[in-house]
């Protein structure tokens, strides 16, 4: 959960075999639990090939590239055999609950989906800002958390770096996009995500700024629905707002905590 601050991130427990456990006492590295798992489908083959190479040698994110599709000038959209795969694939980000709250003990807690939704409806409802293109900014709140449907979260206690989670996440999405069909919109997914994960344009300055204040209003909405101390959370993100209206909605939420 959130972007450059401490997160709290999810996983999917229909996902046993690409999920790493909740506690540092129990933690197992992303290859030797898939090694260990047995019977693996198709998409779990691919998840064991990807986490065989070598995860020693520290990544350079700049070194990543977005997925690329069969042809860049494909632009015929994906066939409805290969739509639906990839749909059903996303169907894990609306039932993985977002682990932050589940591990804070939060009662009904959101989903991925839920998350990447409000973000959406953020980058819509925001004020017009000269340069910024907003229907790129709602695509890429829609895109920046979609690998998490193959590889769930990672946390920093799982003890993994900055550049081992974005080259597990960016084969995640190769793999979903090649799952698409390859083409335009696989290649559009990529590229918005990648620019997401770089903070590489202004509009990702501004939705990694929503990815933060909807984590920090959803903790408010939970604090006074179930009476919890999620003060963790604003700690977080505490300072690190890189846009204005990212600093005036988290300003404006700080403000409601404390009148509450």
């Amino acid at each position: 959960m959130g972007s450059g601050s401490r997160v709290f991130p999810c996983r999917a427990s229909s996902l046993p075999f690409i999920v790493p456990s909740f506690t540092s006492s129990t933690q197992l590295s992303f290859k030797s639990f898939l090694t260990r798992t047995t019977s693996l489908s198709p998409t779990a083959f691919t998840l064991h090939r990807m986490a065989s190479t070598s995860s020693s040698s520290p990544t350079n994110s700049n070194d990543i590239n977005p997925p690329a599709p069969s042809s860049s000038n494909d632009v015929a959209p994906p066939s409805a055999s290969s739509a639906i795969d990839f749909l059903t694939l996303c169907h894990r980000l609306k039932t993985t609950k977002r682990a932050g709250w589940v591990l804070k003990g939060v009662q009904n807690p959101e989903s991925i989906a839920d998350h990447m939704y409000r973000m959406g409806v953020m980058a819509l409802i925001a004020s017009d800002i000269p340069g910024i293109d907003r229907d790129k900014c709602v695509k890429m709140a829609i895109v920046h958390d979609m690998a998490e449907a193959i590889v769930g979260d990672i946390t920093p206690s799982d003890g993994i770096s900055k550049a081992e989670k974005s080259r597990r996440e960016r084969e995640a999405l190769d793999h979903m996009c090649k799952l698409l069909g390859g083409g335009s919109r696989a290649k559009e997914i990529g590229e918005l995500w990648m620019e997401y994960e770089e903070n590489s344009s202004s509009e990702a300055k501004i939705v990694k700024d929503f990815d933060k204040v909807e984590m920090i209003l959803q903790a408010l909405e939970y604090e006074n629905e179930q009476g919890m101390d999620l003060d963790e959370f604003f700690q977080s993100t505490a300072g690190k707002f890189q846009t204005e209206v990212g600093k005036a909605w988290a300003s404006e939420i700080a403000s409601r905590r404390k009148q509450g």
